[in-house]
């Protein structure tokens, strides 16, 4: 009997990195667009991958995901959204309650498939999670088993606020009990103006803590829009500290 992991078995290996974060609605997205975006201009063929998407609306050419137009505007690539994300879901929830409500279970092949098109086509994979690192798929399987199959170098996006240490330090820890490498952690949406004690030093904390590197810290730009396809100057400026190329080939 074949398992959802077998599909996982012999997949082209090259560079790329996937991008989780401490939680929904952190940046990933954001993040992990900017980074294609700097690579694309760097003259890297990027591939983009959302595996699973929740909260898509529905056009005539079916469900489609924001976050994977997004994706493809920043890498600049002409493959259809249906390669970016193979599996989508209206319900705005956890894809384990979607494919319960909407009687369709999370297509592992399709998943499969599609990084697979995308290493074999592309200098680079970027693949971008859903939610948190533990979101569950099905009852026994997390977008997190799904990335270990995968095998890259991971990226958590982390917030810069009160509580983000923990949440970090947790999400770091079921990164490496996974057998991923970490690339790095980083922290999306601070705000200068505004910070105040637990902001100014969550970045330390989590690199002493966590033992790892604090890869950048991004500012908070309201000239960036996922929903508008739009990257301000400070989330490049700030995402193009970190070598990109070297970190998906590590």
């Amino acid at each position: 009997m074949t398992t959802w992991s077998d599909v996982f078995r012999d997949l082209p290996k090259g560079a790329g990195l996937f991008i989780t974060a401490t939680d929904t609605a952190v940046g990933k997205t954001l993040v992990t667009g900017a980074i294609a975006r700097l690579l694309r201009e760097a003259g890297k063929k990027v591939g983009v991958l959302k595996p699973v998407a929740s909260g898509c609306r529905r056009d005539r050419e079916g469900l489609v995901s924001a976050d994977a137009e997004f994706l493809a505007a920043c890498a600049e690539t002409d493959y259809p959204l249906s390669v970016i994300t193979p599996v989508c879901y209206k319900t705005p929830a956890a894809p384990m309650v979607c494919a319960e409500i909407e009687r369709k279970p999370v297509d592992f092949e399709a998943i499969a498939a599609a990084f697979g098109f995308l290493a074999q086509t592309c200098d680079v994979v970027l693949v971008e999670g859903i939610g948190g690192a533990l979101v569950p798929l099905a009852e026994d399987v997390t977008i997190l088993d799904v990335a270990a199959r995968l095998d890259l170098p991971t990226v958590i996006v982390a917030r810069p606020g009160l509580g983000t240490i923990n949440h970090t330090l947790l999400t770091l820890a079921a990164v490496r009990a996974a057998g991923l490498p970490v690339a790095g952690v980083v922290i999306n949406g601070y705000n200068a103006a505004t910070a105040e004690i637990p902001e100014e030093t969550a970045s330390n904390v989590i690199a002493r803590c966590g033992r790892t590197n604090v890869l950048t810290v991004v500012p908070y730009d309201d000239l960036s829009s996922v929903e508008h396809l739009r990257l301000g100057d400070a989330v490049l400026e700030a995402i193009s500290l970190c070598d990109w190329d070297a970190l998906s080939k590590s």
